[in-house]
């Protein structure tokens, strides 16, 4: 690594980016912005080059770039527009790139994330979905190039911190004193919502959490327990468990983000503000500590914290993921793009806040599921259950 640690910010307009940036704009040139990309947010990708004078910017299409590229001539920032999925690949495999910040959101970034661990990157894993989709590839990939594979997920972050000394996810997968992990869950909005109201759920009152500042895709995926599903996949990818290892707990004040029981019958917990900035700064510095501009956890002012078991009533994405991981194969993938579809939909008003799990149930139970994954079965599994999905909207009614 570079004296001075060079870094791609992949979307770095959405929630994890711009934290991201927060984080290293505190570190007194630690790191070096060395590439950023957006879909299509050229207005504060703009701001961005402003401020970091990044070497790259990474946008999706041509008329994108036409605008951002003008925008920077006219400001003489001397950042150079690439354009497309391509061009994103190119640039995390770059020899001058140490870290990469995988934040671009669903399976969109699966792979420019393959892209920078077949580079042998340190890379910063926050978009869930390849690990759901592809983890064991992604391991065996890592331990081939010598990349290294850092969860962001503040629950999959202090899981990371809760293990025995500089843990390394693709080297010391299956520690055998761990009895459980415990993943930490607030319950979302909608922990104590009647259940006869969720057929009137809107998006906006579904995206509004009570702890946590997040994106669309996640806060909804929040709401309905599908981003703790997903989470559960990747916490048996990452560290090497069975499922029947990992309890999830609904913690509403969101202050213990996850723990580990050894067999020794000791817990251990890492606990903070619902603030991503811990987990980045974690991230991006580990083994060592930064300052990631959090605030300070004020002991003496908490009223208490409080766990319990989740209700598959409420939460049944939960149920469904118990299922998935039994089918094994590609079905991650299949849940992974319903959702994606279902959620999209849900936020155009398309379908009901309760119609979402049921769109992932029914795709699940129209897809082949195949045995076989590797990264075409899993582009394929992706396609069809795009597709399948899809056509399943239309016998949906608002």
């Amino acid at each position: 690594m570079h004296d001075v640690a060079n870094i791609a910010v992949l979307g770095s307009t959405g929630s994890i980016g711009v934290n991201t940036l927060d984080v290293i704009s505190r570190q007194n040139n630690r790191f070096n912005v060395f590439a950023i990309s957006a879909n299509k947010n050229t207005d504060r990708l703009f701001e961005q080059c402003i401020q970091f004078e990044p070497q790259f910017a990474i946008v999706a299409d041509q008329r994108a770039a036409d605008k951002l590229r003008s925008q920077l001539i006219a400001s003489e920032i001397n950042t150079k527009v690439l354009q497309g999925p391509q061009a994103l690949n190119e640039v995390v495999a770059n020899e001058r790139v140490d870290i990469v910040m995988a934040g671009i959101v669903g399976a969109a970034g699966l792979h420019s994330t393959i892209a920078a661990i077949e580079a042998g990157k340190r890379v910063l894993i926050a978009n869930k979905e390849p690990i759901v989709m592809l983890g064991e590839l992604i391991i065996s990939k890592a331990a081939q190039s010598g990349a290294e594979i850092l969860p962001v997920d503040s629950e999959h972050n202090a899981i990371m911190q809760c293990l025995p000394g500089n843990f390394d996810v693709v080297k010391n997968r299956k520690i055998q004193t761990i009895d459980r992990i415990l993943l930490t869950a607030s319950g979302g909005p909608f922990r104590s919502t009647a259940l006869d109201e969720f057929d009137s759920i809107t998006p906006s009152q579904a995206c509004n959490h009570p702890n946590w500042e997040m994106g669309q895709k996640i806060s909804i995926d929040s709401a309905t327990m599908m981003n703790k599903a997903l989470e559960l996949i990747e916490a048996c990818v990452l560290f090497g468990v069975d499922d029947a290892k990992v309890d999830i707990l609904i913690h509403p004040q969101s202050i213990i983000h996850s723990m580990v029981e050894y067999v020794d019958g000791s817990v251990i917990a890492q606990m903070g503000p619902p603030d991503m900035r811990i987990a980045i700064a974690s991230a991006l510095a580990w083994p060592e500590r930064i300052r990631s501009g959090a605030q300070r956890l004020d002991f003496l002012t908490l009223a208490g914290l409080e766990f319990e078991r989740p209700d598959y009533r409420r939460y049944p994405s939960l149920k469904i993921v118990n299922q998935v991981i039994k089918t094994g194969g590609t079905a991650p993938c299949v849940m992974n793009a319903a959702n994606e579809i279902a959620v999209e939909a849900f936020i155009n008003e398309q379908i009901r806040f309760t119609n979402i799990v049921r769109l992932i149930e029914q795709t699940l139970e129209r897809c082949s599921i195949s045995d076989c994954v590797d990264l075409q079965s899993v582009i394929d599994s992706d396609v069809t259950a795009r597709r399948i999905a899809t056509d399943l909207l239309n016998h949906y009614s608002v």
